[in-house]
Parts: C-alpha cells; sequence; structure tokens
C-alpha cells in the first residue's frame, strides 16, 4: 500500500497511527501542502478532493478521507479493533473521534490559517487567538465527554487504543506546536501520554517522518 501523507497533516497522522496499530506496511509518499503539490494535476487527477490523506491500495484502489480510511482498515484487517463491534460502543468511539475531526480540526487546518492570513489579513496575533480559542473550546467539550460519559478507560474508549485515540494524538501534537494551555483537560492529556506510550504512535509522530526536514511552515 501507498500513503500519501504530509508529515504534520493531522488526518494523515492519524491514518499512519491506524496502520501501525495494525502492523501494516506502507510505503509513504510525502505531498508538500505548503509547495501545493497536492493542487498539481498529476495529483488532483489522482485525488479529485486534493487532499491528503490518500490510501493507494495493491490493486490500484484510492481511498481519502481519514475516518473512512481507518475504518475500511478495521473492517478488512479485523485485528486489532478500532472501532468497537457493539452497536453503542461504535456510537461513542464514532462520536469522539467526529468531535475531534470535524468539530476541532476544520476550524485550525492549513486552509483555515492561510484564509485568515492572506485573505482576512490577520496577523500572527490574531490567527494564534483564533487557533487557541477554538482549541480550547474543543478540548473542553471532549474532556467532559471523557470524564462524563460512561465508556473512558486507559484510552478514549475501554482499555485499547480505537479510531478516537487516533484523532485525539495528533490535535494534541498541533495544539502543543501553538503553545496552547492543555492544563484544563487533564484526561484528555492522561490519555494522550497512555497512548504515546505505545511505538505505534510514537513511529507515526511527524518529526518520525521521511518529510520532516522540510522547511518550517505553520498546519
Amino acid at each position: 500500500m501507498k500513503l500519501y501523507t504530509f508529515f504534520r497533516s493531522s488526518a494523515a497522522f492519524r491514518v499512519r497511527i491506524a496502520l501501525n496499530l495494525k502492523g501494516l506496511a506502507y510505503a509513504p509518499q510525502p505531498v508538500s501542502l505548503p509547495k501545493g503539490e497536492h493542487r498539481r494535476p498529476e495529483y488532483a487527477g489522482a485525488n479529485p478532493q486534493g487532499l491528503v490523506p490518500m490510501l493507494e491500495l495493491d490493486d490500484g484502489t484510492r481511498l481519502n478521507q481519514s475516518l473512512a480510511i481507518i475504518e475500511f482498515l478495521d473492517e478488512k484487517y479485523a485485528q486489532p479493533q478500532l472501532v468497537p463491534k457493539d452497536a453503542l460502543g461504535r456510537a461513542r468511539v464514532r462520536s469522539l473521534a467526529l468531535l475531534i475531526a470535524c468539530e476541532i480540526h476544520p476550524l485550525n487546518n492549513l486552509r483555515t490559517l492561510n484564509y485568515l492570513r492572506k485573505n482576512l489579513r490577520l496577523g500572527d496575533e490574531q490567527v494564534n487567538a483564533w487557533y487557541r480559542h477554538w482549541i480550547a473550546e474543543g478540548l473542553a467539550k471532549l474532556e467532559a465527554e471523557l470524564t462524563q460519559t460512561r465508556g473512558t478507560g486507559r484510552f478514549c474508549h475501554g482499555d485499547a487504543p480505537s479510531m478516537a485515540d487516533c484523532c485525539l494524538v495528533p490535535q494534541i501534537f498541533n495544539a502543543k506546536r501553538y503553545h496552547c494551555d492543555l492544563a484544563p483537560y487533564p484526561t484528555v492529556m492522561r490519555v494522550f501520554e497512555q497512548c504515546m506510550k505505545l511505538e505505534a504512535f510514537e513511529r507515526a509522530q511527524p518529526s518520525k517522518q521521511p518529510d520532516a526536514n522540510e522547511q518550517e511552515t505553520r498546519h
């Protein structure tokens, strides 16, 4: 398999974690977002969404959107499970994952921040304030979910990593990069630290990727 990825992409980070947890070998294909490689015809022709990650299977089939890719991997490669078999467990894990992937991350990704800078002409201080505001609001909701709803264990759901943890870890990496105050979220951080004890998460982090030496660019 080939994974079209960018080292700082939260969405690609999620899929790297899932592939590592499943013990699946893949060939990383770096796509530089700052250089606009995702908009070039050769990539856009293969991926109409023009985003990363894209997973190309051995037969040439291409899959987009991180959560869809993770669920595909979970259905095709049963162990370890990243989405529970029971209906309530599935709903909870998907809810936690979507809270991060759909409510927190889109407000703080590269496209959004670039629009604030280039189109709305906001300065770095204003952009950083935007970023920290939405991180704080989103992580407060996640903290409440993990502390007030049943099912949280050593990880987001139970005592083994799930798709929710694949989403949580990249979001915390980004929050740390922007020097967000994470003290108000002790349960979130406890889960994050538990995840980072596992080789699958550690090996997936941005600094361990082949394109990690690119010029520093906010993402």
